[in-house]
C-alpha cells in the first residue's frame, strides 16, 4: 500500500453478512414486481436489472421462501413497476411480510395479460417470463417486456443503507 492509497479497512470473509453490508452501500432503484396466481401477489425488489436491448430483457431476483414465489414460479407474465419518491409507503407495504399488499390503501387495476398494475408509478412494464434460473435460495427471473408506459410523474425512489430515499439535487 502506498502513502497515497486510501485506508481499505480490514477485509472480512465472504458470507451473507458481508454481502448485506456491502450492498447497503449500493444505492438501488426500487421496483415492485406483481403477478397473478389464485390472487394478486407482489413484492418490493431492488434487484431489477436491464439485461439486453435486443431482444429487450430484464431480470430480478426473488427468494424461494417469499410469499410471492409460488405465483411468480407459475406466472407466464409479471408486472414491473418503477416507484417514485412519493411512494415510500407503497414500497414498504410490498416489502413487509404479512402486509395486505393489495388492500384498500393500494391503488391498482388489472392490466394486460391479467397482471396487477399499480397506479401512480414512474413507469411500468408487463413482461413475459422467459426463464427462472436457480441461484442459491433465490431464483433469477429473466423476462421480456411486451407492453408498458414510461411516462409516470415524479422522480425515482432509491434504497440505500436499509432505507428508502429520494434523490438529492
Amino acid at each position: 500500500m502506498t502513502a497515497a492509497s486510501p485506508d481499505l479497512g480490514t477485509p472480512r470473509t465472504a458470507g451473507p453478512d458481508l454481502l448485506r453490508s456491502v450492498f447497503r452501500q449500493h444505492a438501488a432503484g426500487v421496483a415492485v414486481i406483481t403477478a397473478h396466481g389464485s390472487r394478486p401477489v407482489g413484492f418490493t425488489a431492488t434487484s431489477l436489472t436491464s439485461v439486453a436491448a435486443e431482444p429487450p430483457l430484464l431480470s430480478f431476483g426473488i427468494g424461494t421462501g417469499s410469499s410471492s414465489w409460488p405465483a411468480v414460479a407459475e406466472a407466464e407474465h409479471v408486472g414491473v413497476h418503477i416507484l417514485g419518491e412519493h411512494q415510500r409507503e407503497l414500497a414498504a407495504t410490498f416489502a413487509r411480510s404479512g402486509a395486505d399488499r393489495f388492500g384498500p390503501a393500494t391503488s391498482w387495476r388489472t392490466g394486460p395479460e391479467g397482471v396487477p398494475l399499480l397506479d401512480g408509478v414512474l413507469a411500468w412494464l408487463v413482461c413475459k417470463v422467459v426463464t427462472r434460473v436457480p441461484a442459491g435460495d433465490h431464483r433469477i427471473v429473466l423476462a421480456q417486456p411486451v407492453i408498458g408506459d414510461p411516462t409516470g410523474p415524479g422522480r425515482p425512489l432509491l434504497y440505500h443503507q436499509g432505507r428508502f430515499n429520494a434523490l438529492r439535487d
